[in-house]
């Protein structure tokens, strides 16, 4: 992609492909890797790149700044529009996120208005970048836990989790039920038993009936049917052609509303696209989650009638909070990956519920270092977000987005309130609850919860104190003060910074930090629901009771946002204090937190299931054809993972398979019976690991 060419809508990408010829789609991917190199010129509102001698392709964007309509691309040669100069244009120019206008409009905040929910906005997700766990936005995908079914709404079964069987493709009766018994179908890939028919409509847990209609239960199939080919080509083969047939699927599911499974589809294409580019950010694991999510979205679209979880929403919309009393508890710098940037500033009310106030629009790195000293956009408040991340707010009129954001209508009023101390009030309630509580409340999600409350649920903050135990690597290790009980042994952790961008200073703060093992904290962070036991922080405090902590500046009001103020030397103790406090291991063993995900043989699936995104369904054969001389089935049945072993059998026997005429001739493969198999591999693995992080949250004892 060109950074300096404007959005262009999915839809217009997809049109501008399917005009083009059978011999010019030859050409197109290598024409997109030439073109997004040339230089663009700015006349005005329009965009030009020269694309030879004589051709010109002009772009000229809407109010909102993206190509809406095939008519804003005009190219100068004869063949156009049906050319090849105006299709590798389109496809050198960042996708546009649905409803581009309303999302740089800016929120009302006022009952009954709503904003565009981005895709992998950054508002779902505040830091993005290499170092930081995937998050996604609206319609994530759930996981579960070992001998759960991943569901969404009541009586949706066609999912996969440990000991269930997996996922079916639109329109497939087979399903999956709890503890049901596990068989093979024809395809070689297990399959559960005794479910129920699909049927026309649900009744949600509020009372709802929800019915897909013919044009939704269409655009589900065909989002299905385009997601299974770009699965079974994979990334090498999943050129501009094969995106454009997702990007026109996905546009056919926005005209039938079906919102999440939209979004789903936008972020497989960029994913795609960062992987064929090798850009910096691309992570494998993420286009394999986003493809995950796909598949199961549109799978149990098709499979029943869904809640309005899975049919998702366009846009966010805020209810009315009443009066809150909010107290600032940190600011997060935002660099986000899809080229906006600013700060999200998180507060607590009294009764202890979180709230976040954000200022983050298109920007750079820039705009996140200068953003913590803008004025605070809520009601009449006159105060920037460095003094609301220590100070408070007093508002009435309140409105409340459905992830916790307070919106800034013209009914909102707000009043500055002097700052709160972490070490008394609702703040310091943050420190009181053990840890593993916390953590269970945040990542033990029910199978069939909405996949966007999980969502938030594990990226709500929690608090801590610990000891500083030491560094490996970037990562700092740390132990758990147990409040209340200083003979009880805490979690052993691992902190990890929140975002590794030069402009920012978590890295610089970690460095200070792991120099002074034995320093004891009070932690305000994120947990990474991706990693054993590994915390991400935003804000430390002084740890009360204690010389061997933290000596801040009167001017930061008791706590350091680690993206914002830098710690140095002067804000530490004495290194003879700190030593006389640090904490021994206990018998013996490592102060390294243990990592279950690294030593179990699960990561011979996870390879399996990497390689058939990254590769393609040849590559996964290869197992098959073998005859697994690796002993990956052999390991994982050692390891007590027997189902994880069926699944990897049953989806490289899949990819090998063949089907042949009445002559004996080899056809073609069936691209959705191996999704199906594919699918339930990845979510179930996804279950797994999910169940296996959280219980590196457990207390010693409790594991032991």
């Amino acid at each position: 992609m060109n950074p300096e060419l404007p959005p262009v809508a999915p839809d217009v990408v997809a049109s501008a492909v399917e005009g083009l010829t059978s011999r010019l789609r030859k050409k197109l991917d290598a024409t997109i890797a030439s073109y997004a190199a040339l230089p663009v010129v700015v006349d005005g509102a329009v965009r030009r790149v020269r694309c030879g001698e004589a051709t010109e392709v002009a772009l000229t964007p809407g109010a909102s700044g993206s190509v809406t309509d095939a008519d804003q691309v005009v190219c100068s040669c004869l063949l156009a529009p049906r050319c090849l100069h105006r299709a590798a244009v389109l496809g050198a120019c960042p996708l546009a996120d649905p409803e581009a206008e309303a999302e740089t409009a800016g929120d009302s905040g006022s009952p009954g208005d709503s904003e565009t929910v981005a895709d992998a906005g950054p508002e779902a997700a505040p830091i993005l970048d290499s170092g930081a766990s995937p998050t996604t936005g609206p319609g994530a995908s759930p996981t579960t836990g070992p001998g759960a079914s991943p569901t969404t709404g009541p009586g949706a079964s066609p999912t996969t989790g440990p000991g269930a069987s997996p996922t079916t493709g639109p329109g497939a009766s087979s399903t999956a039920v709890p503890g049901g018994s596990r068989t093979a179908d024809p395809a070689g890939s297990p399959t559960g038993v005794s479910a129920a028919a699909p049927t026309a409509e649900a009744v949600t847990e509020a009372g709802e009936v929800v019915s897909l209609t013919e044009a939704q239960r269409a655009a589900a199939s065909e989002l299905w049917a385009a997601a299974a080919a770009l699965l079974t080509a994979g990334v090498p083969a999943a050129g501009a052609v094969p995106q454009a047939e997702l990007l026109r699927a996905a546009h056919t599911a926005r005209l039938a509303g079906l919102h999440r499974a939209e979004a789903a589809a936008l972020r497989v294409v960029r994913g795609l696209r960062g992987a064929r580019a090798r850009q910096d950010g691309h992570r494998l694991a993420d286009l394999v989650a986003q493809v995950r999510e796909l598949l199961l979205t549109t799978a149990l679209l098709g499979a029943q009638a869904p809640g309005p979880a899975l049919i998702g929403t366009a846009r966010r919309a805020y209810r009315p909070g009443g009066s809150l009393r909010v107290h600032g508890v940190c600011s997060e710098p935002v660099i986000a990956a899809t080229g906006y940037s600013g700060v999200v500033t998180h507060v607590v009310s009294d009764d202890g519920r979180w709230y976040s106030v954000a200022d983050v629009k298109p920007g750079g790195p820039a705009r996140a270092q200068g953003a913590a000293t803008a004025t605070v956009a809520l009601g009449s408040g006159n105060l920037d977000h460095a003094q609301l991340s220590r100070g408070g707010l007093l508002i009435s009129g309140a409105t409340v987005s459905s992830d916790g954001r307070l919106g800034s209508g013209k009914g909102v009023r707000a009043t500055p309130l002097p700052g709160g101390s972490w070490t008394s009030g609702p703040l310091a309630a943050l420190f009181e609850r053990p840890l593993a509580e916390a953590v269970a409340e945040r990542l033990g999600a029910a199978p069939d919860a909405d996949p966007e409350h999980t969502e938030q649920a594990a990226r709500e903050l929690v608090g801590c104190d610990l000891i500083l135990v030491g560094a490996v690597g970037d990562h700092l290790i740390a132990r758990e003060l147990p409040a209340g009980r200083p003979d009880t042994e805490g979690i052993l952790m691992r902190l990890a910074p929140a975002a590794d961008h030069p402009a920012l200073t978590h890295t610089a703060n970690f460095r200070r930090l792991a120099s002074r093992p034995g320093l004891r904290l009070r932690v305000v962070g994120r947990l990474d629901p991706d990693r054993a036991a590994t915390l991400r922080p935003l804000a430390v405090a002084p740890l009360p009771g204690t010389e061997a902590t933290l000596r801040l500046p009167a001017e930061w009001q008791g706590h350091a946002d680690l993206g914002y103020n830098r710690l140095e030397g002067s804000h530490f103790p004495p290194p003879d204090v700190v030593g006389a406090a640090a904490l021994p291991a206990a018998d013996g063993r490592s102060d390294e937190a243990p990592d279950p995900l690294a030593q179990a043989p699960l990561w011979r699936l996870r390879r399996l299931v990497e390689v058939a995104v990254s590769g393609g369904r040849r590559a996964v054969a290869e197992p098959a054809r073998d005859g697994d001389l690796r002993g990956d089935g052999a390991a994982l049945r050692r390891g007590g993972f027997p189902t994880a072993a069926d699944l990897a059998a049953g989806l490289t026997a899949e990819a090998d398979r063949r089907t042949r005429d009445v002559f004996g001739r080899t056809g073609g493969a069936d691209p959705d019976r191996y999704a199906r198999a594919w699918l339930a591999a990845a979510v179930y693995l996804a279950g797994v690991e999910r169940a296996l992080v959280q219980a590196t949250w457990q207390p010693t004892a409790a594991r032991s």
